[in-house]
């Protein structure tokens, strides 16, 4: 409960900035299934900025360290959501919940 508190917080702060969730995808090269996941998100891209984050790059070792067996795996506005697939009723639900608390909408 906590967490999914803590989650909607972080959410109304991005969207009382009026910008776009940001969510972060975590690859490598060669990646099927992260390929499979992004093809997905096709019809949600206008709703969130897609960030990348490539886990064999020398800089992004502790990411590798926590998601080798594991991409691709998703974050929204820095929190966890989903690994392997994308779950796309989940993500359509927080990012209903981030629209829902930007001001104007």
């Amino acid at each position: 409960m906590f967490l999914r508190q803590s989650f909607s917080v972080q959410l109304r702060r991005f969207s009382q900035r009026g910008t776009l969730p940001v969510l972060t995808l975590f690859t490598k090269d060669a990646c099927p299934l992260c390929n499979e996941a992004k093809d997905a998100l096709e019809p949600f891209k206008h709703r969130f900025i897609l960030q990348q984050v490539n886990i064999e790059r020398p800089e992004n070792r502790v990411w590798y360290d926590r998601y080798k067996w594991d991409i691709p795996v998703f974050h929204l506005n820095g929190h966890f959501v989903v690994k392997h697939r994308v779950d796309l009723d989940l993500l359509d639900k927080l990012l209903q919940e981030a629209e829902a608390q930007t001001p104007g909408t």
